[in-house]
């Protein structure tokens, strides 16, 4: 792949996660669905949070968490997303940079401000996310830094973001300036939610704009509007695309036209927390594919990159996932 600065420039919600333990009737208690997210005021998370003893607070963000896993891998990763100028986005700033990666989309003064997750986990290590935008919605074209956008490998967008004109108008914006610098494309599909609020919309970007195509096999199905996951992935065989599908304990699926690869996922992992799953395994995949590694390669990356996350409280990787890739002999 052409040499750049950054191997991923990931775009979108710059969110501050705070993650509580919670048991099913918390849950029930406070009208939560649970393993879903859902959007919220910021009364509503103001509530929430007061309920809540011992809670932890770090930057999150679904690309946001992504690029954190590329850089713990060892990737020049840079983040663009709006905060506002208060503590939280003050927080979110410090966190990004500490890890590495390169932040300088300057904070909003006026408008809402940052955006906030509260992340409920229940012992079987579901996550139930409750999102209060803030900030992060106020994201448009003037923030978009064509310059980085060309000075990375990849462009990585999150489905989270097509929520409003003037968030699409970023996007848009962004997916021309990769295009123009002759860059890759990838984009995750996010949550189930986000699939059916944004299907036709979803597929024509799919097969107009993107290279790289994340899904977990719920996010599949819904996408393609089938009944079973067969049918879903023959369709979007179809496209062409670059998918890298992931299936719970069941691994994951990368495809390309005829190439498959079915990838295990990591043995003996006690599940605490699934938060951060899917963008731990797209952080994997997206360092695979900017260092030319292969699919199969990229793949397993992904699964192991997810295995840590999973197994412990958080959305980013407690220990250098660098060290995890060399030990099993994938770097």
């Amino acid at each position: 792949m052409t040499s750049a600065r950054f191997d991923v420039a990931g775009l979108g919600n710059a969110i501050v996660d705070v993650i509580a333990k919670a048991d099913d009737a918390y849950l029930i208690r406070h009208g939560i669905a649970k393993g879903a997210m859902t959007l919220i005021d910021p009364h509503r998370a103001k509530l929430l949070e007061d309920t809540l003893a011992d809670t932890t607070i770090v930057p999150g963000g679904s690309a946001a968490n992504t690029i954190a896993g590329l850089a713990s891998l060892g990737g020049q990763g840079a983040f663009i997303g709006r905060v506002h100028d208060d503590w939280l986005g003050e927080g979110f700033a410090a966190g990004t940079r500490r890890i590495g990666v390169h932040y300088d989309t300057p904070a909003a003064k006026d408008g809402a401000s940052t955006a906030r997750s509260v992340i409920l986990v229940t012992p079987d290590g579901e996550r139930s996310m409750n999102t209060y935008l803030g900030a992060s919605v106020e994201l448009d074209e003037g923030d978009i830094d064509e310059e980085l956008i060309a000075a990375s490998k990849i462009l990585f967008i999150e489905g989270y973001l097509w929520d409003s004109e003037t968030l699409k108008g970023a996007v848009r914006k962004a997916i021309r300036a990769a295009r123009a610098a002759n860059r890759l494309v990838a984009f995750t599909c996010s949550d189930a939610f986000c699939v059916g609020r944004f299907r036709p919309d979803f597929i024509d970007l799919i097969e107009n704009d993107f290279d790289i195509v994340f899904a977990n096999q719920d996010e599949l199905v819904s996408l393609y509007e089938t009944s079973n996951f067969d049918d879903a992935f023959q369709n979007a065989r179809a496209t062409g695309k670059l998918f890298a599908v992931t299936r719970s304990e069941k691994g994951a699926v990368v495809f390309q036209g005829s190439a498959v690869h079915l990838i295990d996922a990591m043995p003996d992992v006690q599940v605490v927390d699934t938060t951060g799953a899917g963008d731990q395994f797209a952080a994997g995949f997206l360092y695979g594919v900017a260092h030319d590694l292969g699919m199969a390669t990229s793949g397993r990356l992904g699964c192991l990159a997810a295995a840590e996350v999973i197994s412990h409280i958080g959305p980013r990787p407690a220990v250098p996932l660098h060290g995890l890739a060399k030990s099993a002999g994938l770097l």
